[in-house]
């Protein structure tokens, strides 16, 4: 009986001090600032949450981190805000960033003619590139502005049917290519201008 019980302590002791001694590696190993140290939802903070495969290795940090949630969304204005206007202007080289590409779409929106359009009119549209920076398909509509004439959506729908391919195919770096394809892209298009008495159908009062 006591041979029993001394040889549990015996593995009881090992057991602790290789969890000991793992866990002094552990902290040695990862030379990366604490702001940017790679953590799970059970470690302190500050450190940067981790984003691995589960038959990858742990810890790691992703290349490129998505803030947008599952689809990537994105809201172009016809007039943008003045503190916006450098998201507005096309990037002069390949795509690298979510932020690139987005300034790219934004860039790319030419609107209906003023006798075509509806002031206040909004748009949204759903659809996902191939990593060679082509479209998958058409483009999905999943929202116009109530109200709007079948006109208005067909002239809507066909300007940005014609501003998505003036842009094809987006020129993807090979990391941001891989990173997109097949991911679901939500547009949502706002002609925000004032288009006055030439508004084909003039905006809803409330």
């Amino acid at each position: 009986m006591l041979q029993r019980i001394a040889f549990c302590l015996t593995v009881l002791a090992v057991v602790v001090l290789a969890h000991a001694a793992a866990a002094r590696n552990y902290h040695h190993i990862n030379p990366i600032p604490f702001s940017q140290t790679p953590c799970s939802v059970f470690d302190h903070r500050p450190c940067t949450p981790s984003l691995c495969s589960v038959f990858g290795h742990w810890p790691c940090i992703p290349d490129i981190n998505y803030p947008y949630g599952e689809n990537l969304q994105l809201t172009v204005q016809t007039v943008p805000p003045k503190e916006d206007e450098a998201k507005y202007q096309r990037p002069d080289h390949d795509l690298n960033t979510i932020g690139d590409l987005f300034a790219q779409l934004r860039s790319c929106w030419s609107p209906p003619p003023t006798e075509e359009a509806r002031e206040g009119m909004q748009m949204s549209v759903r659809f996902s590139f191939k990593r060679s920076g082509e479209l998958i398909g058409p483009p999905r509509l999943t929202f116009a502005t109530t109200g709007a004439s079948g006109d208005n959506r067909s002239a809507y729908m066909k300007a940005i049917n014609d501003s998505l391919n003036a842009c094809l195919p987006m020129k993807f770096t090979d990391a941001l290519g891989g990173a997109l394809a097949g991911r679901p892209l939500m547009i949502r298009y706002v002609d925000n201008r004032d288009l006055g008495s030439d508004s084909g159908t003039p905006p809803e009062t409330k």
